[in-house]
């Protein structure tokens, strides 16, 4: 069982990216404050979870949180920023777009910049610690697959719909056939000098 809070002095709000090792298409971060008494056995790090479970809870988690919100970083100002940065802009927009500001951000991972006047804790693996940055991560999970699968609708070459815009073998071979799109990073190019072997 996931943790409710880290401290019971501040509203507190969970936060964490996806798409950050992505080829293709933007990073996302959400932002998600929690009841102090919600209660779910089923949430937990998003990679941990099927397709399934976190569309399911992605629904109880917006009908449930005290507050939440995602904002994406597209990926010409990932090449413009670098993704590092860009994944903490999108978490920074996230908490920007809450109702509800908090005292206290948990962040999944070991680096991020602070947003505002608001104290924040770096946790690894924290969305597998913590029910809000789990909650987090559910939401810019989804809501990035669901961008993802549309944005397949416009290019099907590159099999967005399953590989999401990361670097699978099938994603590679077809930039190698149908070049790069507007929606590709165009700094990471280096992933697609590795060898390709058959």
């Amino acid at each position: 069982m996931l943790q409710n809070s880290f401290s019971n002095k501040y509203i507190e709000a969970g936060c964490d990216e996806a798409g950050r090792g992505c080829l293709a298409g933007p990073v996302f971060g959400a932002a998600v404050i929690l009841d102090g008494k919600f209660m779910n056995t089923k949430l937990n790090d998003s990679k941990k979870l099927s397709a399934k479970d976190r569309n399911e809870l992605r629904i109880l988690i917006e009908s449930q949180a005290v507050a939440w919100a995602v904002a994406s970083v597209s990926p010409k100002e990932i090449d413009e920023i670098n993704i590092l940065n860009a994944s903490f802009l999108s978490m920074h927009w996230a908490l920007s777009k809450l109702t509800v500001k908090p005292g206290l951000l948990l962040i999944d991972g070991n680096r991020f910049n602070a947003y505002e006047d608001i104290p924040h804790h770096c946790i690894i693996k924290g969305d597998g610690k913590y029910m809000s940055i789990a909650a987090a991560s559910i939401l810019a999970k989804t809501h990035r697959d669901e961008y993802m699968a549309n944005l397949h609708l416009q290019h099907p070459n590159y099999g967005w719909h399953t590989n999401k815009g990361y670097p699978t073998m099938k994603h590679k071979l077809a930039i190698q056939t149908n070049g790069l799109t507007p929606h590709h990073r165009k700094t990471f190019n280096y992933h697609l000098q590795m060898k390709i072997e058959f």
